[in-house]
């Protein structure tokens, strides 16, 4: 990957700082930045990386939570490895039943929290929100006008 410069180095600089996110600074500011996006593609491409990794974060600390979910109901209705708890290792099944359930919960609560710090600490939520707005105007574009005519204004 060939590696660009910015186009202004104190603009790039603040960018950077802020890990390329202006979606908490007033809508006046925010009009210089977004130009500086347009038109710098050293910055613009970074802020595309830096918003594909929050969204990977997001992703992957909600994929956490539905397994832990999904291991903490397959504990519950079913008796896991009671077979090897009890001939091979000579363990008590009720003990070793409620350490998987430990460890289920234990695992749970940290992914809820992470999934929380991932959403209040990155700007994801509303990337994914902008994303999904640009989405649906595209579509709503392609809609036929008898359609069109349809929706509330």
């Amino acid at each position: 990957m060939a590696r660009t410069q910015c186009s202004d180095r104190v603009v790039g600089a603040i960018l950077a700082s802020w890990r390329y996110d202006i979606s908490g600074i007033t809508p006046e500011m925010r009009r210089d930045y977004e130009q500086h996006f347009a038109e710098c593609a050293h910055c613009s491409s970074r802020q595309k990386f830096h918003r594909g990794v929050d969204v990977a974060l997001a992703i992957l600390t909600s994929t956490a939570v539905l397994f832990f979910l999904f291991a903490l109901a397959v504990l519950h209705h079913i008796k896991p490895l009671e077979h090897v708890a009890i001939n091979i290792f000579g363990l008590d099944f009720q003990d070793m039943y409620h350490m998987f359930i430990s460890a289920g919960f234990a695992g749970l609560v940290f992914s809820v929290i992470a999934f929380l710090l991932v959403l209040t600490a990155t700007p994801a939520p509303t990337y994914l929100g902008g994303l999904a707005a640009e989405r649906a105007k595209l579509l709503e574009e392609r809609l036929p006008e008898a359609i069109k005519s349809l929706k509330p204004r």
